[in-house]
């Protein structure tokens, strides 16, 4: 071959074939995290140590009679409760408007907490819903004779 002929070129070395990417080793599974040392569930002291055999004994019929009021409750209608603390509210009204010198304010929240639960819960409270109504009527005409009687300039 002379100078003008040309050899053909040859092809540049190739890289071996690779082997497609290997995923990473898997790392051996690790036990769970060991959780803190946990103490014993706390026993609850006794409420009652201390106490000698006779207080013991007393606390014990408290607790005793405590339950059977719970019980009691639990089975009166909702009405007849809910009615019994209406009732106390007019009677804490009642109580603050007949103070000398009246507690208007004290007995305004009172009557007002009693307006609260008659109103809100009409048609709820049962068989005395009517003499609950009745009383809050009662208490709001009290309540405005004694506020003009004790804001009214007294005549000499």
């Amino acid at each position: 071959m002379g100078r003008g002929d040309q050899q053909p070129a040859t092809p540049p070395p190739q890289a071996p074939p690779q082997a497609p990417p290997q995923a990473p080793p898997e790392a051996p599974p690790q036990a769970p995290p060991e959780a803190p040392p946990q103490a014993p569930p706390e026993v609850p002291e006794d409420p009652l140590a201390g106490l000698s055999e006779e207080e013991r004994a007393q606390a014990e019929e408290l607790a005793q009679q405590l339950a059977e009021a719970r019980e009691k409750i639990a089975g009166t209608p909702a009405s007849v409760v809910v009615g019994n603390h209406a009732m106390g509210l007019y009677e804490l009204g009642a109580i603050h408007l007949s103070q000398q010198p009246p507690n208007l304010d004290e007995a305004r929240l009172a009557i007002d907490a009693l307006a609260a639960v008659v109103i809100e819960l009409e048609g709820r409270l049962g068989e005395h819903e009517v003499t609950l109504k009745d009383a809050l009527h009662q208490i709001r005409m009290a309540f405005v004779q004694v506020s003009r009687a004790f804001e009214a300039p007294s005549e000499e």
